[in-house]
């Protein structure tokens, strides 16, 4: 899932101590094992995953003892870690953080070790290598990945005389999909009667007097990729180097979608509607519950429909795009990646065990356990067949196959994507067109964007000299 970071340049220690991730001082084990602190983020089954990868190492060598830790907030606290001159020597942070990491002098570039390890692009999928990099250099090596795409309901396809087994393909399609499961109450003839909305009336569609009971999309559930709409529109946030392009027509398509289900079901059903759903993690999702027929999730979600739907009749395959000939598989990918941050006092003890965890039985057993899929070019067939995910391949091939979209590498990718997401807001909620809303995010953006250029562009000799070990 994307969740946005704060990051700070540095604070007094004394927030560290209070933070309680201080390292002990301690080196080494009494029998001379060099120690490495692991912080990672995960818990619960996920957790004990990486666990079980941490005791494999400890168990395959007699040097190197990894002393993993629990850390809430990791990536404000690694970087206060940092800043006061006492980070652990092994991180689990997510990919998006990688340019801002890097450009604060925060991490280890993993260039020289990773030529002499023999650890190429070619062995892994080359979303999840390239995740890794900023400015020419390697500042992790990927752990769980994930993809995004649909997942839809069988049974509610089926209840509107849809084919269960045969998703939407088009943009187009799910918007004629959805009307069709979409469940409405509306009064005729003084009575209330239901109604699928693509029976009602003219009149009816548009006095808006009808209320929501089932709906088969909308792009507002769960609404965690507001910002990135544009790419299955074929648009884009930026042009890979020194300009943004909030604004540019195939952007501003995408949001007049994203605003026309706000015209056509009424904001205050939508608002009504969606005050019925309950917490994500839980049985009252409203996909899990059967109040959406589709959705926009990650390969994670089947551990959520495991764990609380486990009767549910679902499927998942590629999200569909506005123009599927051009772009038939289009996805968001991401990735948690290991880092090595600046400082560390065990650099090549560190860098063992990040490559000990990218081998392929230790990153095969690690995503098994988190019911995620390989980042390495070369799966066992094993891995496939004992997946409990039984659309694990359709996140895979979206990897592989895909047009696969990310999180803008750029260090002002927080105050952008805050930017998109009060657009989207303004949008849906009928406060601005989607023209308005997105050149302002333009301007915003580009002049925010523009300064920390001109910053770089007054360091980057020395920068990429120092990453350089020149």
């Amino acid at each position: 899932m994307s969740i946005r970071a704060l990051f700070v340049r540095a604070l007094p220690l004394a927030l560290l101590l209070a933070a309680g991730c201080v390292r002990s001082p301690q080196d080494r084990t009494p029998d001379g094992r060099v120690i490495v602190d692991y912080w990672e983020k995960w818990t619960g089954f996920e957790g004990d995953a990486m666990q079980a990868v941490v005791d494999d190492f400890n168990a395959a060598q007699t040097n190197i003892l990894v002393r993993k830790l629990t850390v809430s907030n990791i990536d404000r606290k690694m970087m206060l870690a940092t800043a006061g001159g006492n980070p652990p020597d092994v991180t689990g942070l997510w990919s998006h953080n990688i340019p801002v990491y890097a450009e604060r002098n925060a991490l280890m570039p993993l260039d020289r070790m990773l030529q002499e390890a023999g650890i190429t692009r070619d062995d892994y999928i080359p979303i999840f290598w390239d995740l890794c990099s900023h400015r020419g250099f390697m500042w992790a090596l990927p752990s769980t990945p994930a993809t995004i795409g649909l997942h839809w309901n069988k049974k509610m396809f089926r209840d509107a005389g849809l084919d269960p087994e045969r998703p939407p393909r088009s943009i187009a399609e799910l918007i004629e999909m959805g009307d069709r499961i979409t469940l409405v109450q509306v009064v005729r003839k003084g009575k209330p009667v239901r109604v699928r909305f693509s029976e009602l009336t003219p009149e009816e569609k548009e006095s808006k007097k009808f209320e929501l009971i089932t709906l088969g999309y909308t792009p507002s559930e769960p609404g965690w990729w507001n910002h990135m709409w544009v790419y299955w529109f074929g648009g884009g946030l930026w042009d890979g180097d020194r300009k943004i392009t909030a604004d540019r027509p195939e952007n501003i398509e995408a949001f007049t979608w994203f605003q026309s289900y706000t015209k056509k079901y009424g904001l205050d059903n939508l608002r009504k509607f969606g005050a019925a759903f309950g917490n994500f993690s839980s049985p009252q999702n409203p996909f899990l519950a059967g109040q959406v027929a589709m959705i926009l999730q990650g390969t994670w979600m089947y551990n959520f429909i495991d764990k609380y739907a486990p009767q549910l009749e679902w499927g998942a395959a590629p999200f569909p795009s506005a123009d599927p000939v051009k772009d038939p598989m289009v996805a968001l990918g991401e990735c948690d990646v290991l880092v090595i941050p600046r400082g560390a006092r065990h650099v090549r003890e560190a860098f063992a065990f990040i490559r000990f965890v990218n081998t392929q039985k230790e990153i095969e057993k690690l995503n098994l356990g988190q019911r995620k899929f390989s980042p390495l070019a070369k799966t066992s067939p094993d891995f496939i067949q004992n997946h409990p995910n039984p659309y694990i391949q359709v996140f895979i091939d979206l990897a592989t196959h895909g047009a696969v979209c990310y999180t803008p590498r750029m260090v002002i990718y927080n105050e952008y994507s805050d930017e998109m997401f009060f657009a989207a807001d303004q949008i849906f909620n009928l406060l601005a067109t989607p023209e308005e809303a997105l050149h302002n995010v333009q301007k915003r953006i580009q002049w925010k964007f523009d300064r920390v250029l001109r910053r770089w562009d007054l360091v980057k000799n020395a920068r990429i000299k120092e990453w350089s070990g020149e």
